[in-house]
């Protein structure tokens, strides 16, 4: 059976965490494995934000009203700080670096947060106020975009 939405963002988020979990184990010493990580949790970001951005934070704010107005702007400014911010900095630090270590961790302990917050709070009051039809769905369409993207990445 198909994945409603919040199955395949809970799906997504783990095999996030599973990628900086890989990558804050490494030492100063992999150097050709720390940009290889960080390669592909830049691009599961990337396809992951954008799914949660244009389907499903829209189909969550409607639903909510004005209910879901501070988790949807605070989720979207967490993205904000990750994609402008922490994954720049961290691209451009050598990989053989203790900082790299230090911005690595920074990375994760963000992306954890913004998870677990999204699964307690978002998710929870997502299907609340949606049905299980509209979250399969939105599930269906988030999945069809998903696939849209990774094939243009490869």
């Amino acid at each position: 059976m198909a994945k409603d939405a919040i199955e395949l963002l809970k799906a997504d988020h783990e095999k996030v965490k599973e990628l900086l979990n890989e990558l804050t184990d490494t030492t100063t010493r992999a150097e050709k494995k720390r940009p290889q990580l960080l390669d592909e949790i830049e691009q599961e970001l990337e396809i992951h934000t954008h799914l949660e951005e244009k389907i499903f934070y829209p189909a969550f704010k409607k639903a909510g009203n004005s209910n879901h107005d501070e988790l949807y702007f605070e989720a979207f400014e967490e993205h904000r700080v990750v994609s402008e911010f922490v994954l720049p900095d961290l691209k451009k630090t050598d990989p053989t670096s203790d900082k790299f270590s230090g911005r690595a961790k920074i990375l994760k302990e963000l992306i954890e947060h913004h998870a677990d917050e999204e699964e307690k709070d978002m998710f929870k009051k997502a299907r609340q106020s949606l049905t299980a039809e509209e979250l399969a769905t939105l599930g269906e369409e988030m999945n069809q975009r998903k696939q849209e993207l990774e094939s243009e990445k490869s």
